[in-house]
């Protein structure tokens, strides 16, 4: 609605993964390095924990956008089926055609599959979103299916991304097995309120139909603003944000102040 009065040729503060819109601050690039690292050595299995809306979806978009074609990749997004039905979910984003029914079956048809793509070079990573949903039989299955391995090193690299809720999990004593193979492990945090300006810039200027971005659309006590409200959570920046822009479009005001962002707060609180 407002995207022609700022000059917008998109929405800058959608709350989609988009891996256009990632912003590399510090510990974003961190938790990538992390994984990255943990890819490449073939570490097994890694986690990123973090807060609701801390932008751990984004980061496994922006990961998989960047791997190359070398490293074949699965995302399950929502793992809330049984133990076979995520299984039967897991064979088919791989590409894997099965009609196996059964866990044994299909852990044999992933193990082919994991067999005869690393005999070509090729590494295999599965990432699970949302991982605190899965129940305490599948996350011992997920050990299971880290023990697919040579003797030099592990076929399936295996991402657990979730809420801290899932590190609550992983600390139960029936899964200690699991929690003591975790190779990789980063708890992102919300943005450093120094970073703030620069993330809300930084999306401004990839939405701009201008090459060289928008003019400066928020003032410094705008800034300041949402920073004390979202305490750095890149969603809650993102909802005020959008509907601060909204307000301005409405009020025919292309500069938002602090009064605008606390109208905004309050209408989505």
């Amino acid at each position: 609605m407002y995207k022609d009065f700022f000059n917008f040729r998109e929405e800058p503060f959608n709350i989609t993964s988009d891996p256009e819109f990632f912003f590399p601050s510090v510990r974003h690039e961190e938790a990538f390095s992390h994984l990255l690292y943990g890819i490449k050595q073939r570490k097994g299995i890694m986690v990123i924990s973090g807060e609701i809306g801390t932008g751990k979806t984004t980061l496994c978009r922006t990961l998989l956008n960047q791997l190359d074609e070398t490293v074949k990749t699965a995302l399950i997004l929502n793992p809330d089926f049984s133990s076979v039905q995520l299984l039967q979910l897991i064979l088919k984003d791989f590409g894997i055609k099965s009609s196996a029914k059964n866990k044994f079956s299909l852990i044999d048809a992933l193990n082919s599959f994991l067999i005869e793509e690393t005999s070509r070079g090729n590494n295999i990573v599965l990432i699970i979103d949302e991982s605190q949903n899965l129940a305490m039989r599948q996350l011992e299955q997920i050990r299971l299916l880290s023990n697919l391995e040579t003797e030099k090193q592990k076929l399936l690299q295996i991402i657990l991304v979730g809420q801290p809720e899932l590190m609550d999990k992983l600390k139960h004593p029936s899964l200690r097995q699991l929690n003591q193979r975790i190779a990789v492990r980063y708890h992102m945090l919300p943005l450093q309120k120094e970073d703030i300006e620069s993330y809300i810039n930084h999306r401004l200027k990839i939405a701009s139909r201008s090459e060289n971005g928008t003019a400066k659309i928020f003032t410094v006590d705008a800034v300041d603003a949402i920073a004390e409200i979202s305490r750095g959570t890149p969603r809650m920046i993102n909802l005020l944000c959008d509907r601060a822009l909204l307000a301005g479009f409405t009020q025919e005001e292309k500069t938002i102040d602090k009064h605008i962002i606390f109208k905004s707060a309050r209408e989505i609180l």
